[in-house]
């Protein structure tokens, strides 16, 4: 046995293991999101949810994924196959990637780059490349239109995004993501969320954005009635893109804690854990994943120029306004920095 673990512990085979395994939590967690969103709109609109597969419904994500394994995949007779059947590729695979450099605790880290904010920034823009590429590939009028309006929101909230960071970039000194957690130790009056908070919104906000969330929904187009640049998809190819969102939804709560709550960190030092400190990362990541959800169902869309006003008038100026308070804290107290 021993002799297996070591075997598995050298490289490159722990890290393709460690990424199998990442790969499944995130394929079985996009499972566990829909349940939970179905539950969560359940109650907030005063119904039960799904309550027949199961005990209180929990088999219900089985089902669907059943149901979903079964189903005829349709394309329209114009596609071009080869884009058309890429493009639910080319979103899952930056989401589930970018999980690579999450730190869930100080040994449970698959790959712990020194440019690991420089990564998840890289990784991520590539989505856009896949809304564009199912808009294009279905050849169909309402999608293409859904893709466009998907692509700018992207590109453009990204720019806000990036801004967010460069906040915490500047206290930590560095772009590793375990440094940034364990630069946050000590309880949570060190957590980033504090001096950072103007930037903590504009990350939570534009990462709402980024993954298409309600009030941000606009690829799904209200004056056509249907569901944007995935309209003419069904069967696995649509449960790779639904995937492939809950995967990004995770992911940017994942972020959001490791970059201003603290990460795998407790809130005081009375409560850690020790390599048990996962359990704190998960608390958080789950409480931040449910306010996305808590907002999907309470309120409305935006119309497409009031989310480009929020994001080029309100959050690029308010990232950049507090990247000049950030830097002249620093310069009067020098402490600030690491």
């Amino acid at each position: 046995m021993q002799s297996v673990l070591s075997v598995l512990d050298q490289e490159p085979i722990r890290f393709f293991v460690s990424f199998g395994v990442i790969l499944f939590l995130v394929l079985n967690l996009a499972a566990v999101l829909t349940m939970a969103e179905r539950k969560v709109a359940g109650y907030i609109q005063l119904r039960y949810g799904p309550n027949r597969v199961g005990p209180r419904g929990l088999l219900q994500p089985l089902a669907d994924v059943f149901k979903l394994f079964t189903k005829e995949n349709v394309s329209p007779n114009r596609a071009d196959m080869w884009i058309f059947l890429a493009a639910p590729i080319a979103m899952f695979i930056p989401a589930a990637l970018a999980w690579i450099i999450i730190p869930f605790s100080p040994s449970a880290v698959v790959a712990d780059l020194n440019v690991g904010i420089l990564f998840f920034v890289g990784i991520t823009s590539i989505g856009a490349l896949g809304v564009i590429m199912a808009g294009y590939g279905s050849r169909s009028t309402f999608s293409l239109l859904g893709a466009l309006r998907g692509a700018a929101q992207l590109i453009s909230y990204e720019v806000p995004m990036i801004l967010s960071l460069l906040g915490v970039v500047m206290l930590t000194g560095s772009l590793s993501l375990v440094e940034v957690v364990q630069a946050q130790g000590g309880g949570f009056w060190n957590w980033y969320f504090l001096p950072q908070l103007p930037m903590f919104f504009v990350f939570y906000i534009a990462g709402l954005a980024e993954v298409k969330r309600v009030p941000f929904d606009l690829p799904e187009g209200e004056s056509e009635i249907v569901g944007g640049f995935m309209v003419e998809y069904s069967g696995m190819t649509w449960a790779l893109m639904q995937a492939a969102e809950f995967a990004s939804l995770a992911l940017i709560s994942a972020m959001s804690v490791t970059l201003f709550l603290g990460g795998w960190q407790p809130p005081i030092e009375a409560l850690d854990l020790g390599n048990f400190n996962w359990a704190w990362f998960g608390l958080k990541t789950a409480l931040i994943t449910f306010t996305f959800q808590w907002i999907r169902w309470s309120v409305p869309r935006l119309r497409m120029d009031q989310l480009m006003n929020l994001g080029w008038k309100i959050l690029v100026p308010l990232c950049l306004v507090w990247l000049f308070v950030t830097a002249g804290l620093m310069l009067v107290f020098p402490s600030l920095g690491q």
